[in-house]
């Protein structure tokens, strides 16, 4: 025969399941009392929504909520709900990410899971440590509303327990470690590693970068429970650091949300505009800007945009390109005289997913260069063609430069059928299809960069925005290296760009006017 207390437990369950206008209809034609115990059943249905929606109640909304902050409460829902996924958090410094994702998140996710374990692992032992605290102290303080307690007899802040469920004899809770350390014995549902590096000389140390990954392979990724989750927040102080050396091994693998304190991307995962604050109400762009100042372009990259800015090569320099850069919103106040599209493909009959260069550059009637777009990505032969020509419509490009070292007359077919296809589907706008400019790179890379190098050294050639990838490939390289497909293509279009008696036909000129408003 079912107790009062089953019943009670039943109507709150019933209740629970009913969407929220019919709730609150149910509350308006309540009595006093009944009220009373609704809503705490709405405070129980507030805290189980996110991390975010658990620490506004538990703060009265002290704990403040933003859209990036939202990208990471929506993993710990998708975690919850039973996905296993491995996330990996990029974000700048006191944006609120290692609260979120190591405080609120591992206590909202024990609420949900409290026969789960969560592992939390930091550069050091004491800061991991202190999130294992805080998360222990909210236990100790909120049991009664949380609904989880802690074990009695194992309450430290590095490892602690949970009261197993009723019937259940498994006891969830979490554990703490500095990377490097041992885990033996230990295990998780969800583990968190919260920057494995102290900082720039840590990352920069090959040994101790070396370190961390094997740590990371042969400790901490063996001691997953099966569907168990990884989340990984790490500050890109180096291009090898733990992040980067994952994305070159396992990118399939990882959910990237990837934060930087201004939008660098057309491509930005809050669909900010370009150089749009990433938590304006708390940082705006003013008060970035006088950041970056303070902190150096160094620190600034890696903390703030969590692009790891390299040191120079030899033959490009960072001042040359930062010194002269154009900013986004002033590139509708220049009349270009000339727009090229170039491409570098890996082969013109490859079929494989290999780094195209795709980059999109300008010259104006004073001889000045700009370089408008870089789109270069993993592009098969039967895709990079259609993104040659959707780029070009998009810029209206009077030509597209492709180079026939590999495949023979294979690249200008592959633009040519791409055009032709885009063309029957309406996409072309009526627009002439751009010449196609061969060009055979028979010069050594050296000898095909360093004119354009010598461009951006005179002050010449003005990158429209920022390309972090191109710039850093071209800070870095040295003779002798192979050339990346983006710096490459981008030399292919500023060469043509370069000589202003060339008009897109090699030494020939159009004949159909398609550069007529641009003289």
């Amino acid at each position: 025969m079912a107790t009062a207390t089953d019943r009670q437990a039943e109507i709150e369950a019933n209740y629970r399941k009913l969407p929220a206008d019919q709730r609150r209809r149910v509350i308006a034609r309540a009595r006093p009392e009944t009220r009373i115990k609704l809503a705490r059943v709405e405070r129980q249905i507030a805290m189980d929504r996110s991390p975010g929606a658990l620490a506004a109640v538990l703060t009265e909304r002290r704990e403040k909520q933003a859209p990036h902050l939202d990208m990471i409460d929506s993993a710990f829902r998708r975690i919850a709900a039973g996905e296993r996924l491995q996330v990996m958090l990029t974000c700048p410094p006191r944006h609120g990410k290692s609260q979120r994702a190591s405080r609120w998140g591992p206590l909202w996710y024990l609420r949900r899971h409290p026969e789960h374990r969560v592992m939390i692992a930091s550069y050091g032992a004491d800061l991991a440590d202190d999130h294992g605290r805080w998360v222990r102290d909210q236990l100790r303080e909120y049991s009664g509303v949380l609904g989880i307690k802690l074990h009695p007899a194992s309450h430290a802040a590095n490892r602690f327990d949970l009261e197993q469920k009723r019937g259940s004899s498994v006891r969830g809770g979490m554990v703490t470690a500095g990377v490097g350390g041992g885990l033996t014995g230990k295990g998780f549902n969800l583990g968190i590693i919260d920057d494995p590096f102290k900082g720039h000389d840590d990352a920069a140390s090959p040994a101790q970068r070396e370190r961390v990954w094997e740590w990371y392979r042969s400790v901490f990724f063996t001691r997953r429970a099966p569907g168990a989750s990884l989340i990984l927040i790490n500050t890109r102080w180096h291009e090898d650091d733990l992040s980067g050396r994952l994305l070159a091994h396992e990118p399939h693998r990882w959910l990237q949300i990837d934060l930087p304190a201004l939008a660098d991307s057309p491509h930005d995962p809050l669909h900010r505009d370009i150089g749009a604050p990433l938590w304006p109400d708390q940082y705006d762009a003013a008060e970035l800007a006088d950041i970056r100042e303070s902190v150096g372009e160094r620190v600034w990259y890696a903390l703030y945009q969590q692009k790891p800015r390299p040191l120079e090569g030899g033959v490009w320099k960072w001042a040359w390109i930062t010194g002269n850069r154009t900013d986004v919103k002033a590139w509708p106040a220049i009349t270009p005289t000339r727009i090229v599209v170039a491409v570098d493909h890996a082969g013109g009959d490859s079929l494989r997913n290999d780094e195209v260069g795709l980059i999109c550059a300008a010259r104006d009637s004073e001889g000045d260069m700009y370089l408008l777009d870089d789109r270069s990505r993993t592009m098969g032969a039967d895709t990079w063609g259609t993104e040659v020509c959707k780029l070009a419509i998009d810029r209206q490009a009077d030509a597209i430069v492709v180079e026939n070292n590999f495949g023979g007359d294979m690249a200008r077919q592959i633009v040519t059928q791409a055009w032709r296809a885009l063309a029957q589907d309406g996409q072309t706008k009526g627009l002439l299809m751009p010449s196609i400019i061969e060009v055979h790179a028979k010069q050594g890379k050296r000898l095909r960069a360093e004119p354009i190098a010598q461009l951006y050294s005179r002050g010449l050639i003005h990158h429209v925005g920022e390309f972090t990838e191109l710039e850093g490939q071209m800070v870095t390289w040295l003779p002798g290296m192979d050339s990346p497909d983006r710096m490459d293509a981008a030399v292919h279009a500023l060469t043509e760009l370069a000589d202003p008696a060339r008009q897109g036909l090699g030494t020939e000129h159009y004949s159909d006017q398609r550069l007529r408003g641009r003289r």
